[in-house]
């Protein structure tokens, strides 16, 4: 069941839900607006290939900044940290969808990652690109998107009892860590 306006207010003034920081005001009839954060995270352009299970390959080539304000050239594909810190119990899992007018904009704000599982915590990385034929300009703490929260039966093993929970406690744009998976043969 997805939760509506008064029960995600509900469940976040019970701390079942805990977002950091909280505004009432961006409560939606069927989510909650996010918004960016200032940490921005992207691959320099080159020939070297990533290979997800090499980490020197996922973490070299890569450019940084903390910037109140960024600006997406068409077909950049960027991570970014959301403002709100967010925490699940074992029995709310969350989806991240882009709001429309942004998207009306050609910025793309998740490419297959808007999955939340029930007991995360941490910044949400947001895989942005812009499709657009032009730049636009993006600001630390304007509403990028939204969380739709759902309630699940409780989870036997949620994301924050997991071994291999590697993005855990993130606090900022965090590049793959894939290479932390066995390799199978």
């Amino acid at each position: 069941m997805i939760l509506v306006d008064w029960e995600i207010l509900d469940r976040i003034r019970r701390g079942h839900i805990a977002i950091d920081p909280f505004d009432p005001k961006l409560i939606q009839p069927n989510s909650l607006d996010i918004r960016l954060g200032d940490h921005f995270v992207w691959y320099t352009e080159g020939d070297e290939v990533i290979d997800p299970f090499d980490k020197g390959t996922v973490t070299t080539g890569v450019e940084e900044i903390r910037s109140p304000e960024i600006i997406l050239p068409p077909g950049r594909f960027m991570l970014a940290e959301t403002l709100e810190i967010i925490r699940l119990p074992n029995n709310i899992v969350a989806s991240i969808e882009g709001k429309s007018s942004i998207a009306r904009l050609g910025v793309e704000l998740h490419q297959t990652g808007g999955w939340i599982d029930a007991g995360f915590h941490g910044s949400i990385t947001l895989e942005m690109c812009n499709v657009n034929q032009r730049p636009v300009r993006l600001y630390a703490g304007m509403p990028i998107g939204q969380l739709v929260f759902y309630t699940t039966e409780c989870a036997e093993c949620p994301y924050d009892a997991k071994e291999d929970a590697k993005y855990m406690g993130q606090r900022q744009a965090t590049l793959s860590r894939y290479h932390e998976n066995p390799r199978s043969q």
